[in-house]
């Protein structure tokens, strides 16, 4: 198979899409969609997130110090574009996605979320000195999950299915549909 050098990107590289929400200082929701976030393990799970620019999102992060992560999947998808091609310096998002209050922490909760994380910073991190970029490492305080998806009765596979969860490459969304290709641990086995 031949190979090109190409310059660095991440095009191909399946990134997870999640509505973070904040309250804006009047009290109303607001949301952003972001894809820059992973999980490290640092004394226990952190979630791990990277906001690139200027966003109401990181100003409320930033003063508040908790947010929630919400998984977007397919009926959330047409909202989280809409929210994450829309400043929330410019547009009122608060009517946008129905919302309720975190379970812990004062942080919005989408009404047709599936699994929402709400989260604290435990720290910030500043890569450069110019501040475009702030890596927050965060405790997760909580889980919302609808309770379909606590069901021991259902499979992975059922549960995935409810979910419906989006991913994007490629500046594409994609839907996460299930095929197994195997269990962990269990590829070499006869």
């Amino acid at each position: 198979m031949s190979k090109s050098s190409i310059k660095g990107s991440n095009a191909y590289c399946p990134q997870p899409l999640y509505l973070y929400g904040t309250y804006k200082e009047d009290g109303l929701p607001n949301y952003g969609l972001f894809c820059w976030c992973a999980y490290c393990y640092v004394e226990n799970e952190k979630f791990v997130a990277c906001i690139g620019e200027d966003k109401l999102t990181r100003d409320r992060i930033r003063q508040t110090g908790i947010f929630s992560a919400t998984i977007v999947t397919e009926n959330l998808l047409q909202d989280a574009d809409w929210c994450g091609t829309h400043s929330g310096y410019d547009f009122d998002k608060s009517g946008r996605i129905p919302s309720e209050k975190g379970a812990v922490l004062d942080v919005p909760i989408p009404d047709k979320s599936v699994w929402t994380l709400e989260l604290k910073v435990d720290y910030t991190l500043i890569p450069n000195e110019n501040y475009d970029s702030e890596i927050y490492v965060c405790s997760i305080e909580n889980v919302l999950a609808d309770d379909r998806l606590v069901d021991k009765q259902l499979t992975f596979e059922e549960k995935l299915e409810r979910i419906k969860p989006v991913v994007t490459m490629c500046c594409k969304y994609v839907p996460v549909e299930f095929r197994s290709l195997g269990d962990w641990g269990k590829m070499n086995e006869s």
